[in-house]
């Protein structure tokens, strides 16, 4: 009989545990967990402070009651595993309820710790009012200060995923929120000018956000409360409201009833140091394709390790519930005998920024080029279904390929409608190892309320297919405000576009229908840099130069592109 040790419940650890079972009736299964709950939505914390979610016990997806009944686990909550004896093949677990110690032994250890929120070393952040979110207890309190503090201001520090679902979260419980965020843009997996739609939306719901700013000091001011015994509250149960004094990198001081640290997150490895297990160089467990650490009888999976990077090969840490899953039952099978190898990380992902979604899978261009891997890049903005049916919203998509090869690089969407829908084909066709002119060729689903005959996925892939024919040359929005005297910005939109939606400064306006009876207007002897709003109108436009022997570029994504990276 194999006994299995799985330590860490939630994403990796519980579904390690349920395949483990549904594989083998006889094998001895035991999971720890030193928190309370052993398997709930951390992914649905937030929304349950927002009020989205309203139901607490909606984020418990299983209890040890559970587990045991249905997959005969012993799910063992408030103990930790507090050390590994890799030659003994034993663990020394420590219940937090009495503090008492004991061993176990194991045949195969699974190792599905997490990943904890980065708290850094700024002086006066260890106080009753700052927190971070990480599982049920942090949520519950948060809930607390909310329900005790007269929280009429918030701040969160980090613009990553938990950072913008606490902002929204705040925000729909009417309270004031101030964001920080230290890059110039939130939510890093896509590119800056992709982040200018969160930037937008964020600032039109009157978020305070502060790009380029860190929080560089915390003062704690206590301010002693009494409730009346009238409300069941005794003088020996006082709670202690109070507020905070922030200060920031840039010299300004805020005024804030609660801090919210969102920073990002650091692999949980200490366990696995401590037992002499590789660590990698990002500071992850190491693994192999197969999910067995550097001991044979110890599997790793979830945020604490390194995985191997989709595009790249190279190692990564990516933590997200959907890997977490996945190495999970890889694990468990493996374990117990199968030989199933983890294919690599992709880092879909997606973001709920009130109404906007914004998503992303591969590589972004920052990435790109810090690894010194050749690429173009594309932007189409087109409609999420019909236009002329009702409800139909932009979806503004990035697609990066390599310009010799086509292919798929990344893939990053943002809109109101439909952004998952094209980030989840653009996963799907990169993992199948699709070029942009195969994607051309993909025949999506089309009715007037669900998309268009020609979808946005389309249309970029005809984009990119005609730079890497030779049929566009393209221009990027970051090289337009560095234009020289051999130049010339032509803005091919109609004039009261100019007037209602913006302009680029110094550029001519000849609308794209005027074009061929204007055309003598233009000098033979320098580049024409047409923009549109979107690009497409500035295709036909380029199309029609260069066949008349102009010199000419296309500003990819037009106008729409180059306002919103400067948001």
């Amino acid at each position: 009989m194999t006994k299995i040790l799985i330590i860490g419940g939630v994403a990796g650890g519980a579904s390690a545990a349920a395949r483990a079972r549904r594989l083998s009736e006889d094998a001895q299964i035991i999971m720890f967990e030193r928190g309370p709950f052993v398997s709930f939505a951390n992914c649905g914390l937030p929304y349950h402070i927002g009020g989205d979610i309203t139901e607490r016990s909606k984020l418990l997806l299983q209890t040890p009651d559970s587990f045991l009944a249905r997959f005969n686990v012993d799910v063992r909550v408030m103990n930790e595993v507090v050390e590994i004896d890799k030659e003994n093949k034993t663990v020394t677990v420590k219940n937090l309820i009495d503090n008492s110690q004991y061993t176990e032994s194991y045949d195969f250890l699974l190792l599905s710790p997490g990943a904890a929120p980065i708290v850094p070393p700024i002086p006066g952040i260890q106080n009753p009012l700052t927190h971070s979110l990480r599982n049920i207890p942090d949520m519950d309190k948060i809930l607390h200060t909310l329900a005790v503090n007269n929280v009429e201001h918030a701040t969160v520090v980090g613009g990553g995923f938990i950072g913008l679902e606490m902002m929204e979260a705040l925000h729909q419980r009417g309270i004031k929120t101030t964001l920080l965020e230290l890059a110039d843009q939130v939510m890093t997996p896509v590119d800056r000018e992709m982040a200018g739609f969160a930037h937008a939306e964020i600032r039109a719901h009157d978020i305070d956000l502060r790009l380029g700013v860190a929080l560089a000091g915390v003062e704690y001011i206590p301010e002693p409360h009494i409730a009346s015994k009238d409300a069941g509250e005794s003088v020996s149960h006082q709670h202690i409201n109070g507020h905070l004094n922030l200060e920031l990198s840039n010299g300004d001081s805020l005024s804030s009833d609660m801090l919210i640290m969102a920073i990002g997150v650091r692999p949980e490895t200490s366990l696995a140091a401590k037992a002499g297990l590789t660590i990698g160089e990002l500071g992850g467990i190491w693994t192999k394709p197969n999910m067995q650490t550097s001991d044979p009888y110890i599997y790793a999976v979830g945020d604490a390790i390194e995985e191997a990077d989709f595009v790249t090969g190279q190692s990564t840490l990516v933590p997200l519930a959907g890997p977490a899953n996945r190495q999970g039952r890889m694990a468990a099978d493996n374990m117990l005998g199968r030989d199933e190898h983890y294919q690599g990380t992709q880092g879909t992902a997606i973001c709920k920024i009130f109404d906007l979604a914004i998503a992303s899978t591969g590589k972004n261009e920052k990435q790109l080029k810090r690894a010194d891997i050749p690429y173009e890049k594309v932007y189409v903005h087109a409609a999420s279904h019909a236009s002329y049916y009702p409800g139909s919203e932009i979806v503004s998509f990035k697609l990066l390929f390599d310009p010799s090869t086509g292919k798929i690089l990344g893939a990053q969407a943002a809109g109101k409608d439909g952004v998952d829908k094209r980030i989840d084909v653009m996963a799907v066709a990169q993992r199948a190892g699709m070029t942009v002119e195969q994607l051309q060729h993909l025949e999506l689903t089309y009715a007037p309320p669900y998309g268009s005959a020609k979808d946005v996925i389309n249309q970029a892939a005809f984009v990119a297919t005609n730079i890497i024919k030779g049929d566009a040359k393209a221009i990027h929005y970051d090289e337009i405000d560095q234009l020289n005297d051999n130049q010339v910005l032509l803005d091919v939109r109609n004039p009261g576009e100019l007037e209602n939606v913006g302009m680029i400064e110094g550029a001519i306006n000849i609308p794209v229908d005027q074009l061929r009876q204007r055309i003598g207007e233009l000098p033979k002897d320098k580049e024409i840099v047409i923009y549109c709003q979107v690009g497409l109108r500035g295709n036909v436009a380029y199309r029609q130069l260069v066949n008349h022997g102009f010199k000419a570029r296309n500003l990819i994504g037009g106008y729409r592109t180059y306002k919103f990276a400067k948001v």
